[in-house]
């Protein structure tokens, strides 16, 4: 029975081998192939992966030659895909592409040009969020910030071979205890991970395994035996990775933001360069967020923008602290408008968001990290946003 006052939140990650980050990868691993070679380019790629093959479609402009196949393979031999035995071997796999152009009636909305729109557009329309909290030093929500750690940490035992006997795939999903607001504690930690034959590995050296090298390194002083560990629950996950499911770009969206403790616009982030607002307005919502947060300005922040395809100044601009703020709403708008970029062209001057920077991206998280290429991370306006408290 729950105790009183106690609310549970949940939140999930998956690791690099999942199916569907398998294809967010590729995606946005040739985005990056693009942008090395012409950081104008346009891209919109999405990729699917099932048994033994990966289709990457899309429409592409760019000035340079990306080959489809030799990055596709290239993705799935760092994930670890080397053996048919996980389910698809990055050497004998078959790789589809359907590539072409963007379409006119596209670039001419968001190119800059002379005229009276003479600002880049933006890529379409749409709406974004951004949000910040304090209940973590990486000013995300906790939940979301432990899942990652327990994928990121399946990962790295198994490529560091501490336990060479788990597969790519895998996920992990934790909730957290909140007191009036405020985490307090784990409740429950599921991790299920993509393994040898069960004959070579049984289930309980598995599960030792895994509450020694992951759950307990990643959940550290609050660690205790009272957490409920649910580890490969049906006993058996041999068969995964695109055997077991098809995967495509785009269906981790709220993995790859704030695990559901923030609204989502609904677009996909892999595979898209910077023009689409889908991408760099997200980002820049989440710049906007984490430095109000860290400024003091508010414990808890969502903001939210949206625009029209082939318009540069944003539509609308919402922003809600959740009665945590210092200062009124109206004033932190007039706040954002006078110190962050919001057209899109700014974004991406202000993030330099034309860079090779994507793949990584694309796993664990967009934001929470501690990179200095995730440059909507920084928190370079706190000095100046200090001054309103």
């Amino acid at each position: 029975m729950m105790k009183k006052n106690i609310e549970l939140f949940t939140s999930e990650s998956v690791t690099e081998g999942h199916p569907d980050k398998i294809c967010d990868q590729i995606s946005d691993a040739v985005l990056d192939e693009c942008l090395r070679q012409d950081s104008n380019s346009r891209t919109a790629v999405e990729t699917a992966a099932k048994n033994g093959t990966i289709w990457v479609f899309g429409e592409i402009t760019t000035k340079g030659f990306v080959d489809v196949d030799k990055v596709t393979r290239n993705v799935l031999k760092k994930i670890g895909y080397s053996t048919t035995e996980f389910g698809i071997d990055y050497e004998s796999c078959g790789v589809m592409s359907s590539i072409v152009p963007q379409s006119q009636d596209i670039s001419i909305g968001v190119d800059s040009r002379k005229g009276d729109q003479k600002e880049q557009g933006a890529g379409d329309q749409g709406m974004m969020f951004g949000y910040a909290c304090n209940e973590t030093p990486e000013f995300m929500p906790m939940p979301i910030i432990f899942a990652h750690k327990l994928t990121k940490r399946l990962t790295d035992v198994r490529k560091s071979g501490i336990l060479s006997n788990l597969g790519p795939d895998g996920k992990a999903q934790i909730t957290v205890e909140y007191v009036k607001g405020k985490p307090k504690g784990i409740h429950t930690v599921v991790v299920s991970s993509q393994h040898i034959n069960e004959n070579k590995y049984s289930e309980n050296e598995l599960r030792t395994d895994i509450k020694k090298e992951v759950i307990k390194p990643v959940l550290k002083d609050m660690w205790n035996e009272n957490i409920q560990i649910f580890i490969n629950p049906t006993g058996k996950f041999v068969i995964g990775g695109p055997q077991a499911d098809a995967g495509l770009t785009g269906r981790k969206i709220i993995v790859d933001t704030y695990g559901g403790m923030g609204r989502h616009g609904g677009g996909a982030f892999s595979g898209k360069d910077p023009s689409k607002v889908d991408r760099s307005a997200t980002y820049a919502m989440r710049y906007i967020a984490k430095n109000i947060v860290a400024a003091g300005l508010a414990d808890i922040f969502e903001v939210q923008i949206s625009y029209s395809i082939g318009v540069a100044q944003p539509l609308s601009l919402w922003v809600n602290s959740f009665g945590t703020g210092k200062i009124s709403n109206d004033k932190l708008i007039e706040i954002i408008k006078k110190h962050f970029p919001l057209k899109p062209a700014d974004i991406i001057s202000e993030l330099d968001l034309k860079r090779p920077i994507y793949e990584k991206t694309a796993t664990y998280g967009h934001f929470g990290r501690n990179d200095k290429d995730f440059t909507w991370e920084k928190l370079d306006k706190v000095g100046i946003l200090n001054k309103y408290l």
